[in-house]
């Protein structure tokens, strides 16, 4: 019985042995297998996995995305102090807004022009929207385009190219000063422009720009136009100083205006005077004579 106590005994301590030896047998298994892969590699590995580390780090984003949120008027105020810090410490450098220069800018539309700038002396000049300062200008009437160039440490250069001015245009009992697109420049007084053409009627703004090139050739019929009057918004009729009438064909005017030129040169027409000319049939020139 003792042998067979001890036997169970040696067989039970055995056992533990066993296993022990068998999981040492396993750990020199498992450490062959762990050194086919670095073990820095391994460790990544297994972070991209782990679930854990997925949900810590997305509630640690949603936590930064509350926090941005509670404190978004703080940030701002916090933007708004530094900025007027740098605003303080570039005009202790000496860099703020001394003088500004416009150029390409006509007398009459130079002080529209200031207005549109909203620029005092002694600000930052580095802090300028150079952007907003140019749309700004480019709202004014007078204005076609403008460059708005920053010269440190004190100096705005405004560069202006204005519209051209074509024609006055008379329509519904108001005139307004046009340019060569027919567009109405905001602002300009026609009754300061007696020099330019008179173009009545619908539709007249649109087509003086075909016309007056024309005409501006022809320098000796020019100085006898009193207005050109849109007919029914498809052709010209010339009215002169004198009275005199010139009928304009819808098509063709270069080549109607040539024969009335032919005619000119040959019968000294304009001179002699006349109480209408009607070019609107092709290769025809009707002329009524004055008193007729």
């Amino acid at each position: 019985m003792p042998a067979v106590v001890r036997g169970g005994r040696r067989q039970n301590s055995q056992g533990p042995k066993g296993a022990g030896s068998g999981g040492g047998g396993r750990s020199r298994g498992g450490s062959q297998n762990a050194s086919a892969i670095p073990g820095k590699m391994a460790a990544i590995g297994r972070i991209d996995v782990s679930p854990r580390t997925m949900i810590i780090a997305l509630a640690s984003g949603a936590v930064l995305l509350g926090v941005v949120l509670a404190t978004g008027a703080r940030a701002e105020r916090i933007g708004a102090s530094f900025s007027h810090g740098v605003d303080n410490l570039t005009a202790s450098m000496g860099l703020t807004l001394n003088r500004v220069h416009i150029t390409g800018a006509t007398a009459e539309a130079e002080p529209d022009i200031r207005r549109a700038l909203d620029l005092h002396a002694g600000q930052p000049i580095t802090s300028l929207d150079l952007d907003a300062i140019r749309d700004r200008v480019q709202a004014v009437g007078w204005v076609k385009e403008a460059r708005v160039v920053r010269l440190l440490p004190d100096t705005l250069i405004v560069e202006i190219k204005e519209h051209d001015r074509l024609a006055v245009w008379q329509e519904a009992g108001q005139i307004k000063v046009i340019d060569s697109r027919g567009q109405v420049i905001t602002g300009a007084d026609a009754r300061r422009y007696p020099n330019l053409p008179l173009v009545v009627g619908k539709g007249a703004d649109v087509a003086a720009g075909d016309i007056l090139p024309l005409l501006n050739q022809r320098p000796r019929l020019m100085g006898r136009i009193d207005a050109l009057v849109r007919v029914d918004e498809r052709r010209w009729d010339l009215r002169l100083k004198d009275g005199s009438l010139i009928q304009l064909p819808a098509t063709e005017q270069e080549a109607a205006l040539i024969r009335l030129d032919a005619l000119d040169q040959r019968e000294r027409l304009l001179d002699l005077g006349f109480a209408r000319v009607d070019l609107r049939t092709p290769d025809e020139v009707a002329v009524r004579p004055a008193g007729a």
